[in-house]
């Protein structure tokens, strides 16, 4: 046979045969396969999608295993499509098939078999039209610590009567140990987190996102429509630039790039998404998708490809010498979370987009692009009502917000991690959307709070609109100050709605004239049986800013 990439790359285990011509192979079958995390699906294109699951055998068993998979328009009827693909012990018994030459806009259901006839949970996506299409709804989904409470979110939104994708926006998995965020209330509900320790290692990071994918309601998420996914900082660790992050360690962790590599490593194999282009850095997995004469969305990297270190207070400066240091360093024209590449690859895809004709340019980007001022609540509440307030808080944060006031008042915005933190990137990115003829919807995730909000450039033009999903269970600052997104949204223009208590998700529905968002929520995460409920509502034309919708 002929040498191309595609033989080379099978030869090498990472293709999607089960036999290569020529090559016998040789190992001990396992005793038992079993499908304990479920299926999923990921990044669809108009002929196909890419379908994923994991064996798993008997503990300790080493080699690979082989699967057969298929796909088929109904769950019960003979497949259209069907192949082999090995679940490589090299990849912790992950599989992953790029399944092609199916029709566009069109709904299927795939599984994955043994040898001897076990089969996995049927799953379902939807691959991408082409030509005209009415209407297009995909839910928006992030920040989903597994002892934060129980994935209720999944299980509603598996129950939608349509749901065309997933996009999810990152922090599927977070890397802290069972001392660490949330455990408190982990240890309440019995979902710690494995392993118990922060994650380091490939193998540590392999067993937080099995743990995710163990699941139900997560798994019923993944098998009710295509997941497309980008990571944030924690599939890593918490606050992450390009050259290192809050939450590491050298000392104590190891060198970055290498922590950074394994869990990149563990991402690609662990989720639903196309494997890394060999021809590119791991960190660029930048990509778009077509939704025929209606949209177009492009997925953008904000984490590990070329950001800029976080602003942050120097703590060895008197404080009023820091907050002046940490305002300079924020407002350094060069600082970037795009990059220069990603950035000439955003601008072609929307101007291609625009004049293509396509009403919609959708961003999914991980973090909040508004601008956000932190709320002075003292003067909102009055001295007496902050004094109640601070009062009801535990005491370990009292300090806290008293600095974060202080700093508010001085000009430090409200989350320095977000769009807010770089402002002449985000002036860039702004003049990049009007050179290429498009006023994009934002999606952005990583706040653990809902948001509504229209963005402007610094002339006052309107550069787009921005839907912020909620965290699936993360908390939020709401968990200490109760009803705070209404103070953020009165204290800042840009801001239409705000919640900052509500766990759930956002669903997005678009035609050629509007959009409409719905911020979704549970009513606990605590619990089951739970309540669902639509938090609020906006809508906007392509043209046009969001606007509330009478509930």
């Amino acid at each position: 046979m002929t040498l191309n990439r595609r033989n080379v790359l099978t030869l090498m285990g990472a293709g999607s045969a089960l036999t290569v011509p020529g090559i016998a192979v040789a190992q001990q079958a396992p005793a038992q396969v079993r499908f304990v995390h479920g299926v999923a699906s990921g990044d669809p294109v108009p002929d196909g999608a890419v379908i994923w699951t994991r064996a798993t055998a008997e503990e300790g068993f080493g080699g690979d295993i082989g699967l057969q998979w298929h796909v088929a328009s109904a769950p019960d009827t003979a497949p259209l499509a069907s192949g082999e693909v090995w679940a490589r012990a090299s990849a912790d018994h992950t599989a992953k098939v790029e399944v092609s030459g199916l029709r566009p806009g069109t709904d299927y259901r795939y599984w994955f078999e043994t040898a001897d006839g076990v089969r996995s949970p049927v799953g379902r996506f939807r691959t991408l039209p082409v030509g005209a299409v009415d209407e297009l709804v995909l839910a928006v989904a992030s920040c989903q610590l597994y002892p934060g409470g129980l994935f209720n979110a999944y299980a509603d939104m598996a129950a939608l009567p349509r749901l065309d994708a997933v996009v999810h926006l990152g922090d599927y998995i977070y890397e802290y140990g069972d001392a660490g965020y949330g455990a408190e209330i982990g240890r309440r509900l019995g979902r710690l987190p494995d392993p118990p320790h922060e994650i380091v290692s490939l193998a540590d990071y392999r067993r937080r996102h099995a743990q995710m994918k163990s699941d139900p309601d997560l798994q019923a998420a993944h098998a009710r429509a295509a997941f497309i996914c980008v990571w944030d900082d924690h599939e890593v660790t918490n606050d992450g630039w390009i050259g290192g992050a809050e939450n590491h360690q050298p000392e104590s962790e190891g060198d970055w790039a290498a922590r950074k590599a394994v869990a990149m490593q563990a991402y690609f194999e662990w989720m639903p998404i196309r494997d890394p282009d060999p021809l590119r850095a791991h960190e660029a997995i930048f990509r778009s998708f077509e939704f025929g004469d209606l949209a177009t969305l492009a997925m953008v990297e904000t984490r590990l490809l070329a950001r800029d270190k976080q602003a942050a207070p120097k703590g060895e400066l008197p404080p009023t010498e820091r907050v002046a240091a940490l305002l300079a360093e924020r407002e350094r024209p060069g600082r970037e979370l795009l990059g220069r590449g990603q950035s000439e690859w955003l601008e072609g895809v929307l101007r291609a987009s625009v004049n293509a004709g396509k009403p919609w340019q959708i961003l999914g980007n991980q973090v909040v692009m508004a601008r956000v001022a932190g709320p002075d609540l003292e003067a909102s509440l009055g001295a007496e009502g902050y004094a109640e307030m601070r009062a009801r808080m535990p005491e370990q944060y009292r300090a806290q917000i008293d600095t974060a006031l202080a700093g508010y008042r001085a000009g430090v915005p409200f989350n320095l991690d977000s769009w807010d933190g770089y402002p002449h990137a985000r002036e860039r990115l702004y003049e990049l959307f009007a050179r290429a003829g498009s006023r994009p919807l934002v999606l952005s995730g990583d706040s653990h709070a809902a948001w509504s909000n229209n963005l402007h450039d610094r002339s006052g033009r309107l550069a787009g609109v921005e839907v912020g999903c909620t965290a699936i269970t993360s908390p939020s600052y709401g968990s200490i100050l109760p009803g705070l997104g209404r103070f953020l949204a009165a204290a800042n223009e840009e801001v239409v709605f705000c919640d900052q208590d509500s766990k759930g998700y956002a669903l997005v529905t678009l035609t050629p004239e509007q959009a409409r968002a719905e911020h979704v929520a549970v009513s606990t995460i605590f619990a089951r049986p739970f309540e669902r409920r639509v938090t609020a509502s906006f809508r906007a034309s392509p043209d046009g800013p969001l606007q509330a919708l009478e509930s």
